[in-house]
């Protein structure tokens, strides 16, 4: 059957950490008829600032502004010319972007690094989501909280992270005065297009809830917080003004030059953004209580939706309005999965690594059983986000000789991982909040059917496979939301997952004789957790310094 060109489509964009993904897809099927992705000319800077010699300190990570509009114009325009559908069909526009990233802007929206005067000044750039140089504000953003008894600490699972706003806004400041005193505002860089495709600034409640210390009803924290951090630090509250709306809200249509760009018209409704990972979300049909998605890339989110508020120990925002409007949206994660098996296949192949050698590393890790290679691993190659809520912590593996085998430490890096995610659902349990069957998506959770079964041996649980590209389409969801029913989009974010959600597809279950091996290995996975992770021992953390120093 030929699909009409006047078949009413939404885009969502999905803004990643090294390009943008465009999907074009069927309000009222949820078919895509088209995508196209493009990279980011100038990717993760994270040696030295273009045209620049200077090499910039540890554990920065900052990005282009200029990217985000090329590669959305290219992806966009290849995306529509593959769905073969007429400009006036496209009756929405969604935007999900990575997060805490975010950019410092004067008062018309220009970013100050596009500005001669701030060219060459490293805290006027991008601070992309894991960019950790901020540890040292993060740290005293934790312990000031503490002392003051802020409420909103508890929404976080009492600890914050380096990769948010105030602890990046809090390094510009002390680094960088001037570009502090310069930017009007600091925006979210999904706040930002969304700024640019529309000419109007709104902050999404994801975003701000997540990243931001934002809660609907006490909004952004006092003035009194921010002047316990440092003195200077009160002017945050106007660089962070704008109305907070639920992600998908309209937000305006296309401008005209805009539109132009995106071959488009100026009709197309755009939503308020949403995290990547948060988006999802209802793309795997899940828009109420009891399941859990996981969103497995280079990091893993693990997203919940819950009637009740609960401070759950080491989650990453308990945000209402966060995810699905009308819901508490709850957020763990892993900062490093897809990370941390590039890594290793690294090691074995070089820079170079093909996907017949993930293929190869996946047959041999296949044929050790759980146990039968003797590791136990600490997945902190990029520090933990959840439960500790540490940056500072760093990998380990216990057990290797010189018999250990490449596909054994494969394999010990995916059951690592599978037991920071029994750790989290713990945390959850503990509360009562309930987690039945797990949902995963991602690309990675396709190409491994490994990864879905270590999971499933190791916390009990069954587990789906639902979408590869569902930050995409939960983005496209966002789109129709935004345009409304009554011009070919849908009246709520329920409504849109009823019509467009992707069927989930191959289920896992656990297998009993593994699970048991796992019930063993997961004991012993917490011992080596708490102790380098509770106090046990602080050498992670002097080593992490020690690097530091040295750059």
């Amino acid at each position: 059957m030929t699909a009409r060109r006047d078949a009413p489509c939404a885009i969502g964009v999905d803004f990643g950490t090294a390009s943008a993904r465009a999907v074009v897809v069927e309000t009222a099927t949820g078919r895509q008829r088209g995508a196209a992705v493009a990279d980011y000319a100038h990717g993760v800077i994270d040696k030295r600032l273009p045209g620049s010699a200077e090499p910039l300190g540890a554990d920065w990570a900052l990005q282009h502004p200029g990217d985000y509009l090329t590669a959305m114009e290219a992806a966009v325009g290849r995306a529509i010319a593959a769905a073969d559908v007429a400009p006036s069909a496209i009756v929405g526009l969604g935007v999900d972007f990575t997060a805490c990233t975010i950019l410092p802007v004067d008062a018309g929206g220009t970013p100050l690094c596009l500005q001669a005067e701030y060219a060459a000044r490293p805290h006027a750039w991008v601070k992309l989501w894991k960019h950790h140089a901020a540890l040292p504000q993060a740290d005293r953003i934790n312990r000031v909280a503490a002392e003051r008894g802020e409420p909103a600490l508890a929404d976080y699972g009492g600890r914050t992270s380096s990769e948010w706003l105030v602890a990046k806004a809090l390094q510009v400041l002390e680094e960088d005065p001037g570009v502090f005193d310069a930017a009007a505002a600091f925006v979210e860089a999904g706040d930002w297009v969304v700024w640019q495709l529309t000419g109007t600034l709104v902050r999404n409640a994801c975003a701000a809830g997540y990243k931001g210390f934002w809660t609907r009803g006490r909004g952004f924290p006092s003035g009194g917080f921010y002047s316990a951090l440092h003195p200077r630090l009160t002017g945050l509250s106007e660089k962070l003004a704008g109305p907070v709306v639920p992600p998908g809200r309209c937000a305006g249509t296309l401008r005209p030059e805009m539109a132009r760009r995106l071959g488009l018209t100026d009709r197309t409704a755009v939503g308020a953004a949403i995290i990547d990972a948060h988006s999802a979300v209802p793309a795997a049909g899940v828009v109420t209580p009891g399941r859990m998605v996981l969103v497995m890339g280079t990091s893993t989110c693990h997203m919940l939706l819950a009637d009740r508020h609960a401070p759950v120990e080491g989650i990453a925002g308990v945000v209402w309005d966060g995810i699905v409007e009308g819901r508490y949206g709850y957020e763990a994660g892993q900062p490093a999965v897809g990370d941390l098996f590039g890594w290793w296949a690294r090691q074995v192949g070089g820079e170079a690594a093909a996907a017949d050698l993930f293929d190869a590393l996946e047959h041999e890790a296949a044929a050790a059983p759980p146990g039968g290679n003797g590791l136990v691993a600490l997945d902190w190659w990029n520090g933990n986000r959840s439960v500790l809520g540490d940056a500072d912590l760093t990998g380990l593996i216990v057990g290797l000789t010189l018999a250990t085998t490449r596909g054994e430490i494969y394999r010990s890096l995916i059951e690592a991982t599978g037991y920071g995610t029994r750790r989290i659902l713990d945390a959850f349990s503990a509360h009562a909040i309930p987690v039945g069957e797990l949902l995963a998506v991602g690309g990675l959770a396709e190409r491994s059917p490994l990864l879905l079964q270590v999971y499933a041996d190791i916390t009990l649980r069954p587990i789906r496979f639902a979408a590869a590209d569902a930050c995409a389409l939960g983005a496209a969801m966002l789109g129709a939301v935004a345009a409304g029913a009554e011009a070919g989009g849908h009246h709520s974010i329920v409504e849109a997952a009823a019509a467009m959600a992707r069927p989930a597809g191959r289920l896992v279950e656990p297998d009993a004789a593994a699970a048991a091996a796992y019930d063993d290995l997961y004991r012993e996975y917490l011992e080596l957790h708490d102790h380098f992770g509770r106090g046990g021992s602080g050498m992670m953390g002097r080593l992490r310094r020690l690097r530091r120093a040295a750059s």
